[in-house]
């Protein structure tokens, strides 16, 4: 039997493959490109019973290395979850597509004209772990921005993830476009991840998508750009001005909705002017979710548990949160300040300046008024899919979709101008 491949050299191999589809896929029509994802949709929807078997298979071997809940709830697909996922490949197909766009143009005073013009990034390495339709958003959107993607996904996952692969790449060549367009890295390995940060003139960026230890080690290994999507350390801000009714159904969905999402709260800040404060405390417990405050969180209710200073600086993702009471909306504010991943933070108030201030004050790449940090989501945003939520402050911001994964180049047209 043949030695496998050494890492490095198959890396090497698919960023190879992967800058030849990428040419290809940046002279690619718009309706090409959205055809070939309506055709992954279709396949999708077609390969459902094997999708859904392999990811059973996922499944019960997550649960029996004793894999979370909140974790297994990100692993886990059934047939209307499968369908969001074909649905969401579709919405990508029906979205604008960005190369090709000017954002802007100007003529010089000696007759020459300048125009930028979105394109795209090129090869995009992609590093995430146990959410399986990441596999299908992040290469839908990669190809309709005219990327070639290579996947690497988590151990979680393998299985679900080469379904989901195989059944995209059936549909993309049905409508002529190359295999090449989106590639899984065969194995779960380390060293792939390592050969991938090291890909430097190989792969054009890298955009990790998973928990805090996978980022940090992409952002400390990587000789190839990054675009960090960071743990989603957020906070909601119960204000004294906010609506009781409002403050507790958004504090309960904002934890409760989806707790192992990126978008969940994990910091509840109360006005200690706010007069509800006990009820919401009260509907989060009784929504079967444990709150963990300081004594005068606890002194609301017999069953809050004490919170020490490492809750306010960690992501359950699960059905937990930290509560504190602050005072006003400057007290808000610097604990945000303090404690937050700069994701997603929201306040609940009816005071229109209250809530402007905040918008203002907290630099987070996404920040709420009177809604559920759950909506931290590019689908909701009108993105379709996202790659992920970026929280650094180059490139891109936010949902990061179509308009994150290009960059922009200057075309410069003349008329036989010579500079004197």
């Amino acid at each position: 039997m043949a030695d496998a491949e050494p890492v490095p050299d198959l890396i090497a191999d698919m960023a190879a493959r992967a800058r030849v589809a990428a040419r290809v896929l940046a002279r690619t029509s718009s309706a090409a490109k959205a055809s070939a994802l309506i055709a992954a949709a279709a396949s999708i929807r077609a390969g459902a019973d094997v999708i859904l078997n392999a990811n059973r298979d996922d499944v019960a071997a997550a649960r029996a290395n004793g894999l979370s809940a909140a974790m297994l709830d990100r692993l886990a697909l059934d047939a209307g979850r499968l369908e969001g996922v074909a649905s969401a490949v579709e919405a990508v197909a029906a979205l604008r597509d960005p190369v090709g766009q000017i954002i802007d143009e100007s003529v010089r005073p000696n007759g020459l004209k300048f125009t930028r013009v979105r394109v795209p990034l090129g090869v995009i390495g992609i590093i995430f772990e146990s959410r399986p339709n990441v596999t299908a958003d992040a290469g839908a959107l990669c190809l309709k921005s005219g990327n070639a993607a290579i996947l690497r996904g988590g151990s979680e996952a393998i299985r679900t993830n080469r379904a989901i692969h195989a059944a995209m790449v059936e549909g993309i060549v049905t409508e002529g476009l190359p295999a090449d367009a989106v590639q899984l890295v065969p194995s779960t390995e380390r060293a792939h991840v390592g050969a991938m940060l090291a890909a430097q003139g190989l792969i054009d960026i890298i955009i990790p998508r998973g928990g805090k230890t996978l980022v940090a080690r992409v952002q400390n290994e990587a000789r190839v750009p990054v675009l960090a999507h960071l743990e989603g350390l957020n906070h909601s801000y119960i204000d004294g001005a906010a609506d009781p009714a409002k403050a507790r159904d958004i504090a309960v969905n904002a934890k409760m909705r989806r707790t192992g999402v990126c978008g969940s709260t994990e910091t509840l800040l109360i006005d200690r002017a706010f007069p509800a404060a006990g009820s919401v405390v009260v509907a989060l417990i009784e929504a079967g979710c444990e709150v963990r405050g300081t004594p005068e969180v606890a002194a609301l209710d017999p069953r809050v548990r004490p919170v020490d200073s490492r809750d306010w600086d960690t992501e359950y993702l699960d059905s937990i949160v930290s509560v504190g009471l602050v005072d006003g909306v400057e007290g808000a504010i610097a604990h945000i300040a303090r404690h937050s991943s700069d994701h997603t933070d929201a306040i609940v108030t009816e005071d229109a300046a209250t809530a402007e201030r905040f918008l203002a004050d907290v630099d987070s790449a996404i920040v709420m008024w009177n809604a559920s940090t759950q909506f931290a989501d590019g689908g909701e945003f009108g993105l379709g899919a996202e790659i992920g939520i970026a929280t650094g402050r180059l490139h891109a911001r936010g949902p990061v979709a179509l308009e994150g994964l290009t960059t922009y180049k200057w075309q410069v047209r003349g008329t036989g101008q010579v500079r004197p």
